[in-house]
């Protein structure tokens, strides 16, 4: 093993790692200013600039407050839980190439952390099942009934919009025909090879199931107040409340990134082997258009926050069961009819 290579890899990581914590800390700011926006009041606007050193305030807080573990909980348990979540929302970035490789000097750095992982998606569906436990290990060890509703509640959500999500890629896949992350999006040069054209419907049925997945609204039901006081998280204060809520953020970031991915081109953009730039150049082009796209879609997520209201239990489990995943299914069928005319035909 080269430790050039080594190092190389460390230092990405921190990179990856702090700046997605970052974009999570400033989604909190960002979604208090839309929330303002759109009803007509100031957001934060006292610490700092525009607010701008809000999310440092905030993270202050969560280190000083009171640290309280209910005496009925499972000590253990009770805290593996924001563990388990905020690890899990860590290292599902680990896949997704955050753009072409980098000439330095005689040595060619790829900008993706596990390079090479020809199960990519399925390491994404593997890690986004085990987000899961944090939230059931949470509820249950709280010794809560609200906690427990709510971690029922969230197991519940996330297999019943899994499956819809795993039948969305599978169309994908067909299309693509191939499982790897950083060749689906190298496939995709060329703004009218992006593969929302091909998949214009499985696309929707994901991003409504990252919706759910990411517990936002309108599929925030694990974490309803108005029902279950504060959800699978009511026991937690400090710091550990705020492992929860940060990986809440970071699944929404890795979400957009993983939607910019797979359908929007990734890091890729219109005419970037026609501008006549270096190699070097175009990567990092390529990663400020990524970001981009990414902060877009984190936009979204926010926007349909402000604007739609949350569903009853029975409609998001009707949704799922009896609308996405027929969808889901049709959509592979639809796929494969396609596929097999385009091959037989113009092949």
């Amino acid at each position: 093993m080269e430790w050039s290579f080594v190092i190389e890899k460390l230092i990405l990581v921190s990179i990856v790692f702090v700046i997605t914590l970052v974009i999570a800390m400033y989604s909190t700011l960002a979604e208090r200013k839309i929330a303002g926006f759109m009803q007509d009041r100031y957001g934060p606007d006292r610490a700092g600039l525009f607010g701008i050193l809000q999310p440092l305030c905030d993270g202050g807080k969560f280190f000083f407050k009171e640290e309280i573990i209910p005496a009925g909980a499972h000590k253990v348990l009770f805290i593996l839980g924001p563990t388990i979540a905020i690890i899990t929302a860590c290292i599902s970035s680990a896949v997704i190439p955050w753009g072409q490789e980098l000439q330095i000097g005689d040595r060619t750095i790829s900008l993706q952390v596990a390079q090479g992982i020809n199960v990519g998606v399925l390491y994404m569906f593997g890690v986004i099942a085990l987000g899961v436990y944090g939230i059931m290990l949470g509820g249950w060890a709280s010794n809560n009934k609200f906690s427990l509703m709510g971690a029922i509640r969230a197991a519940s959500q996330s297999i019943s919009y899994e499956i819809a999500m795993g039948l969305s890629l599978i169309a994908l896949l067909m299309v693509t025909r191939t499982l790897t992350i950083e060749e689906i999006v190298a496939q995709q040069s060329g703004f009218v090879n992006w593969n929302i054209w091909a998949q214009p419907l499985g696309f929707i049925i994901f991003m409504v199931c990252a919706f759910a997945e990411c517990n936002r609204v309108p599929f925030d039901l694990p974490e309803c107040e108005t029902e279950l006081v504060g959800g699978y998280h009511t026991e937690y204060s400090s710091m550990k409340l705020g492992l929860y809520m940060f990986s809440e953020y970071i699944n929404m970031f890795v979400s957009s990134a993983l939607m910019a991915s797979l359908y929007f081109g990734g890091y890729n953009f219109p005419f970037m082997n026609d501008m006549g730039l270096s190699a070097n150049m175009i990567t990092i082009i390529g990663v400020v258009v990524f970001f981009i796209k990414i902060l877009l879609f984190i936009f979204f997520f926010m926007w349909v926050r402000w604007t739609l209201p949350r569903f009853r239990y029975d409609q998001l489990m009707n949704l799922g069961w009896k609308m996405l995943i027929p969808l889901a299914i049709a959509n592979i069928v639809l796929t494969g009819v396609f596929t097999l005319i385009k091959d037989t035909y113009f092949s």
